[in-house]
């Protein structure tokens, strides 16, 4: 069986507010708790038009409040951005709040551009071994050891999952050696998925986290009545990522109608390079686009990001691929 969940990037519509996206947010997570899916994770960003994500704990505590037993996680928070002893305590806040349902997903990229990872604070020329020292950090003051006589209040002592993320074999590679589950970006990085996922799961070493692999893969899924409005509400996605390929990055635009067909052969290249992992259609659509996915990466989990502009279609579409594999699903 498999488990399904969500990513939200919580997209900032043009036309619209600050205010009202976060309210979207708590609608569309009301709303797949209700549809069955496990997690509902949030990306921490920074310094990005269209992406009201930035403060990832603070919105996992609001998402938490307005639901009842879906789990919030970050998808991830970036460690090079923070100290270590911060994360522990924020998330051991959060479990202590909302206990068994909080996720720590952890990437080592910065999130950000060399100019916004600056006005973080944080060094640009960390040490190679600081990503997993960082998540050796954690781990000890989540299991109460403390780092350097310094103890995590709140944090110590809780079970709090942690998370792996990544786009290549360093990840896997280190999710493996410290026996935690993996998360592979496969749903805008898909070029090493295959290697990262075989690497994984050859070296992984059972730890008092996890007894085998545990492997989540990201895919994109637009899905609706018909193959036509599919394709129209994939636009909004489509456009803004074209626009961070070309330097132009923007809230999230409305749809348009043949966008593919207008934008130049390389930035179409690039796109379809990008969002290799997409489902798109009618229900029996994205069944198969899903069903294939699970065979190509034997995942345990699916996590689906979809940027559409209408709340009322986003939430649909989530319905719609819920119910596409409920055979599947844990």
């Amino acid at each position: 069986m498999t488990a399904l969940s969500i990513l939200d990037l919580v997209p900032i519509n043009a036309g619209s507010t600050l205010a009202q996206t976060y309210a979207n947010s708590v609608k569309l997570a009301q709303h797949v708790e209700q549809c069955g899916f496990r997690r509902y994770w949030l990306a921490e960003h920074h310094n990005m038009p269209g992406i009201g994500s930035s403060s990832t704990t603070l919105l996992m505590s609001h998402l938490a409040a307005h639901t009842k037993s879906i789990r919030l996680g970050s998808g991830g928070i970036m460690l090079p951005n923070h100290a270590p002893l911060l994360i522990a305590e924020q998330f051991g806040t959060l479990e202590t709040l909302y206990p068994g349902r909080i996720d720590l997903g952890v990437g080592r990229a910065p999130g950000a551009d060399q100019a916004t990872t600056r006005a973080l604070r944080r060094s640009l020329d960390a040490h190679p071994n600081q990503f997993p020292n960082d998540v050796l950090e954690i781990l000890n003051y989540f299991e109460g050891k403390g780092h350097q006589g310094v103890q995590a209040v709140p944090g110590a002592g809780q079970n709090i999952p942690v998370w792996i993320l990544g786009s290549s074999t360093y990840g896997a590679s280190l999710a493996a050696e410290l026996g935690l589950p993996y998360a592979f970006a496969s749903h805008f990085a898909p070029r090493m998925i295959e290697e990262a996922l075989s690497v994984y799961r050859k070296k992984f070493k059972p730890s008092r986290h996890l007894s085998k692999p545990y492997v989540m893969a990201g895919i994109n899924v637009f899905a609706a009545d018909t193959r036509a409005e599919a394709e129209m509400i994939a636009s909004s996605h489509r456009k803004w990522v074209a626009g961070v390929h070309t330097g132009q990055p923007t809230l999230l635009p409305a749809p348009e109608e043949g966008f593919m067909e207008r934008i130049s052969p390389n930035v179409r290249r690039s796109l379809e390079q990008e969002l290799t992992f997409t489902a798109i259609g009618t229900t029996d659509d994205v069944r198969s686009g899903l069903v294939q996915f699970l065979e190509f990466t034997k995942a345990d989990e699916l996590m689906i990001d979809a940027r559409i502009y209408d709340p009322q279609a986003r939430c649909r579409s989530y319905q719609l691929a819920a119910e596409s594999i409920a055979d599947f699903l844990s």
